[in-house]
């Protein structure tokens, strides 16, 4: 599968099987993520991936949006470790880790694998459970695993197929 094929493919998947994902696959999914570009390398993120049952556990506490998932990665984000622009002080940090959560996302995809991205979260809540994320900004929680397309939300949403036309989105200067 071409790049094009791998962006038109990867949707946001809401339902999964109770099939484990194999661990080997989560790794490739990290070491793909380390393999993301960031503003002058500075790499300010941190990957947790939420392996124990007590771990597991704390994500459903966090969010109502685990879709029977069995493996959960979490992106956070460490704003003094980020690039900062010097002439308006933009802080690169969150930037950085939205291009990692892609790669999360794309890798899982070429895989085989299913995910999305969950923002509605409660990320001090979540800080306070995993106190090993304390010192970061907490910008996404992936679900992965395998799709459940036997129903509707294990397909891609009706929403997913309406994209901007490229006049709406394109300005040719």
């Amino acid at each position: 599968m071409n790049f094009y094929e791998l962006a038109e493919r990867r949707y946001s998947c809401r339902k999964f099987t109770d099939k484990k994902v194999e661990k080997e696959l989560i790794e490739k999914i990290i070491e793909t993520a380390l393999k993301s570009p960031t503003a002058v390398n500075f790499q300010p993120f941190k990957i947790f991936m939420m392996e124990s049952e007590e771990a597991k556990e704390n994500i459903k506490k966090v969010t109502d949006f685990t879709f029977g998932a069995n493996s959960f990665l979490v992106l956070g984000s460490k704003r003094e470790e980020g690039w900062v622009r010097s002439f308006d002080k933009y802080n690169f940090a969150d930037v950085d880790a939205g291009i990692v959560g892609t790669h999360i996302m794309l890798q899982a995809c070429d895989l085989g694998l299913d995910t999305t991205w969950v923002g509605h979260f409660k990320p001090e809540l979540l800080k306070e459970l995993c106190p090993a994320m304390k010192d970061y900004h907490l910008i996404a929680i992936f679900p992965i695993g395998y799709a459940d397309t036997s129903v509707k939300q294990g397909q891609p949403a009706g929403q997913h197929y309406k994209m901007r036309t490229k006049e709406e989105v394109l300005e040719v200067l």
